[in-house]
């Protein structure tokens, strides 16, 4: 047994996890709890910050047509900040409303500057997210979305165009607080190979349905809920490039491929923010 303490100020909170060469899955050790990023350390950090701080609220939208447009906007190559002014900005003006608006209209809407803090951007790859929002609209428009489990709604957003496993599972995730399926990234498969769950052969587009599987293995051999695990791991991840950089430097060179291996020249520039945290994906 190892033993960890999370403070609360006026209290601590002794959290006990298994020994360190105790197995959580096949081939899986605990590992040291202070040890960033063994399956100890990312279980501990699930526990400390629902003692710590309020429960991630994962709903963008007050509507599944408005979660839908969130996620479409937001994901990768697309600044959480961006993502969410994007999101606004056709929210209110009616995109989400019943009647779906048309291809051209969110187009003329997402080519319009977004005001992002102090500054004026413009929104990137606007004509593809604009055609992927018009056909996804009307699908839910036109047909009821099956709600009985974060799986079976994210199989159905597959059919979506545009829409492919990591967003579908955003969307399922976010709606339904599903616990079903995962979103998985770069900062997921990273972290997943680091603590020995994941191959480091596999990657989140070809081997997807298999790592979500394993992930949410891992997830209850650690005892804690997926839907909070991956949102830890994908904060800690990304705010932590130098940290993941200098423990692949040392792996052997399998796992230090240009895909796996954090970007040096964006280490400085990459912060995680609150913004962040609520657009996983």
């Amino acid at each position: 047994m190892q033993i960890a303490s999370v403070d609360l100020g006026s209290m601590a909170i002794n959290v006990e996890l298994p020994d360190p060469d105790t197995t959580v899955m096949d081939n899986v050790r605990w590992g040291e709890v202070y040890a960033f990023p063994t399956p100890a350390y990312w279980a501990y950090q699930v526990i400390a910050r629902r003692l710590v701080s309020s429960p991630v609220r994962y709903r963008l939208g007050a509507s599944l047509r408005e979660e839908f447009g969130a996620c479409v906007l937001g994901g990768h190559g697309i600044p959480a900040s961006v993502g969410l002014a994007a999101f606004e900005h056709l929210r209110s003006s009616g995109a989400f409303a019943t009647t779906s608006p048309s291809e051209e209209t969110l187009l003329r809407l997402l080519s319009e500057p977004l005001k992002v803090g102090e500054r004026y951007v413009r929104y990137r790859f606007a004509r593809q997210k604009a055609s992927y929002l018009a056909k996804g609209l009307a699908r839910l428009e036109g047909e009821d979305a099956p709600l009985s489990s974060g799986r079976v709604l994210r199989d159905w957003l597959l059919e979506s165009p545009g829409v492919g496993y990591k967003t579908a599972s955003w969307i399922a995730r976010n709606w339904l607080d599903a616990d079903d399926v995962a979103i998985l990234d770069i900062h997921i498969l990273r972290a997943g190979v680091l603590a020995g769950f994941f191959g480091s052969k596999m990657t989140v587009e070809r081997d997807y349905i298999a790592m979500e599987q394993l992930f949410l293995m891992f997830s209850r051999g650690l005892g804690v809920r997926p839907s909070e695990l991956d949102a830890v791991m994908w904060y800690d991840m990304m705010s932590a490039p130098r940290a993941v950089q200098d423990i692949v430097d040392r792996l052997p060179a399998e796992f230090r491929s240009a895909k796996f291996m954090p970007s040096r020249t964006r280490a400085n520039k990459r912060r995680a923010d609150t913004a962040q945290l609520s657009l996983i994906g």
